[in-house]
Formats: C-alpha cells, structure tokens, sequence
C-alpha cells in the first residue's frame, strides 16, 4: 500500500500540533488523547515518512528538518478539510444559476411579477423559468430535477414533496362590470341557482372547487361552463350573465365586480412545494421567504 492509503486525519493532526507544541503531554492534553496513544501515531508517521521527525530533548520534541519541510503542507490540507464542514455563507448578489418553477395561473399572475422584481433587484444573477402547472406529471418532474419549486393548492401536490404554506387567500364572488347590483346579499340558494363560470386547472370537467361546500349546505350549483385558468375568467363574465368564484388577490379588475352574497366558502392555502433532496437549499429557502413576504 503507498503511502496516501496508510495515513489517516488523526496522523496529520497528531504531526501538526507535534510541529506546534513540541510536547507529547501538552498535544495528548490537547487532542484529549493519552500519551501512548500520541506516540503510537508518531510511530506509525516515522515508518510512514522513513524519517524520525522529532528527536527528544528534555521535555521538547524537535523537528527534523524533514518535519519541518511538512508543516505547511499538513496545515494547508487540515485547512481545506475542516472548510468541508463550514457552510458558505449564501448571497443572493453573488448567486447565479437557473431555478424553474411550476406555478398556476393564479400564482403566475398574483406572485410572480412582485418575486420577479425581488430577484432582479437582489439576486441579480439568478435566472428564472416558469413552467405551467401539470398535476398529472409534477411529481415525476420534480424527482426527475426538471423543476425546483412548485406553487400551487395543497390538494394538487404529491404527497411525497415538502410545502411551506405563503398564504391564505379568499375566494369572492364575481359578476361582469354591468351585471345588475342587489341590495341584499344573495342568499346561498340564489348563488347556486346562477350559471355560474368554474376554473377547473387539473381536469377538464364541470366541477368547481367549492362543490363540496354548496352540497354540504343542501345546494347544487348551476355550473355550464368551465376554463383552465383565472385569466379569462374577466373577459368571460364581462360579455354573459355568469357568475363565478375568483381569488381576492386577483383584483381589482374593471371588467368585474364583486357580488355580496350571505356566506363566503372557507378560505384556502396558497403553497409552495419541493422536493425534500433541496431541504436545506439556501436558495430554495431565500425564494421562499420573498414569496412568504409577498
């Protein structure tokens, strides 16, 4: 065996405070070692090296000029062995890379252009891809490494993956611009009784988020039509007699108006998610406290 595969940390230590101490008591002292085990290390390092090292005299152990040629060389690799263990400090100025987040309409639209500015202005460096948000293939795309943060509704992410809760939001009920304005509130059966526009993001169908909710309460909603996203859902209710659920985040907007109706549904969970490889992510944490911020 060369000589690399017969030395170990300890041996280097043991050299190193040797070099500096020159006492056998005082390095065993330090190193919380006895002293028989120091000088069974400086034995192994004399046959490693084919050199005495130290030769005694009195209570002093004196270099050889072989030792004394390691000395540097043995602080430098100690050196840069313990900065394993030290975590860089993280700076967003300083960071550069590429992060790619899945995120829904509604987030793209209510928490993207404000996390954008953050960036710019305080991580420089950063770049960011946005990806639409697929639930049927995000958790073999976050596994797979294609993507880094999901923002989203819990309901839509795997199981498997870390989330952080940003925020709660609201949903309220909306009518187009020039839709007719009660007096009253409208009573849960009148809501219901509507046609009514649903954001359906993860399946293709004629079923709202709030289904559940208006069942509970003994309604069934009138539900004709339904669209992938938030964006539309203004144009839509501007130009038809239909109402819909939307999030408070999204307004104002000048082509809808709010309805008062006598029960809001509860409010929910607006998250960010990844997957647990990245728990300890500075930048994955970074981004997520200006989400949280905004």
């Amino acid at each position: 065996m060369n000589g690399i595969g017969r030395l170990d940390i300890k041996q280097l230590r043991v050299l190193s405070a040797l070099l500096k101490l020159k006492n056998v008591s005082h390095v065993a002292q330090k190193m919380g070692l006895t002293q028989q085990a120091i000088s069974e290390q400086l034995r192994k390092l004399r046959d490693l090296f084919d050199d005495r090292l130290f030769i005694r005299q009195g209570n002093t152990m004196l270099p050889t000029p072989k030792a004394l040629t390691l000395e540097l060389p043995i602080n430098q690799i100690l050196s840069q062995l313990d900065a394993l263990f030290v975590p860089p400090q993280f700076s967003p100025q300083s960071y550069q890379g590429v992060f790619t987040i899945s995120a829904t309409d509604y987030a793209i639209a209510a928490l993207l252009p404000q996390l954008l500015a953050i960036t710019r202005r305080e991580a420089p460096g950063l770049k960011l891809i946005i990806r639409d948000f697929a639930s049927d293939n995000v958790n073999q795309l976050i596994s797979a490494g294609e993507l880094d943060l999901l923002i989203s509704f819990v309901e839509f992410i795997p199981d498997n993956l870390v989330y952080d809760t940003l925020f709660e939001e609201q949903h309220i009920c909306i009518a187009g611009a020039h839709a007719p304005t009660s007096s009253q509130p409208l009573s849960l059966s009148e809501v219901a009784s509507r046609p009514q526009l649903v954001v359906s993001a993860s399946r293709a169908n004629l079923r709202g988020s709030h289904d559940r909710w208006f069942a509970d309460k003994g309604y069934k909603r009138n539900i004709v039509m339904s669209v992938p996203g938030f964006s539309s859902v203004p144009d839509l209710l501007n130009t038809t007699d239909l109402i819909a659920f939307y999030p408070s985040r999204l307004l104002p907007n000048s082509k809808v108006k709010q309805l008062e109706i006598e029960l809001l549904p509860p409010p929910f969970k607006v998250i960010a998610a990844w997957h647990p490889r990245s728990n300890n992510s500075d930048i994955h944490q970074w981004l997520i406290a200006q989400l949280k911020q905004i």
